[in-house]
């Protein structure tokens, strides 16, 4: 019976890898991440994770180097969520599976979800890694701002109003 103890000593990359991001919840809150998304309700609403499984993940990736707290209220304490250079880093692990999935695991007619747009050429980077396919130049996630289509953004403005209704709704 293996455990995450024995895959992250072993040697092989993809096994270590997999133990810190792991499974689903960890890379739609990486996503989330990448996105600008930084504080625990929005968060919650975005990835559909219980409080429990968010806060789950949010301290193991933490303690992983991915990403750190920064408090931003004090009364009530509060913190907002920032990756750090090591979840940065993660960042052509999500546009892989992202061009992966546009590619692979749409209904035919679907449009793409997000078109990242390269901030110094003004065009769309592509689907086809960290070289944007407009200008020929190497990309980060801090040269693109996503552009949502207009699904993708009524899915997430759907999810937000829920939780919105949802805290609305708790007994004070």
């Amino acid at each position: 019976m293996g455990g995450w103890s024995e895959i992250t000593s072993t040697v092989c990359p993809i096994a270590r890898s997999s133990a810190v991001i792991g499974d689903r919840w960890t890379l739609v809150i990486m996503r989330e991440l990448s996105m600008g998304n930084r504080r625990f309700d929005s968060l919650q609403a975005q990835t559909l994770a219980s409080p429990q499984m968010l806060t789950n993940r949010l301290k193991r990736l933490e303690a992983d180097g991915m990403l750190e707290r920064r408090a931003y209220s004090e009364r009530p304490r509060r913190y907002a969520y920032h990756l750090t250079d090591k979840g940065e880093a993660f960042a052509p692990v999500l546009l892989a599976l992202r061009a992966w999935g546009e590619t692979w695991c749409k209904e035919p007619g679907e449009e793409v979800a997000v078109r990242q747009i390269h901030t110094v050429c003004g065009r769309e980077v592509g689907l086809s890694g960290t070289v944007c396919e407009g200008c020929g130049k190497p990309f980060t996630m801090n040269d693109v701002t996503g552009e949502l289509s207009a699904a993708f953004a009524q899915e997430r403005e759907g999810r937000s109003t829920a939780a919105s209704r949802a805290v609305e709704s708790r007994p004070t």
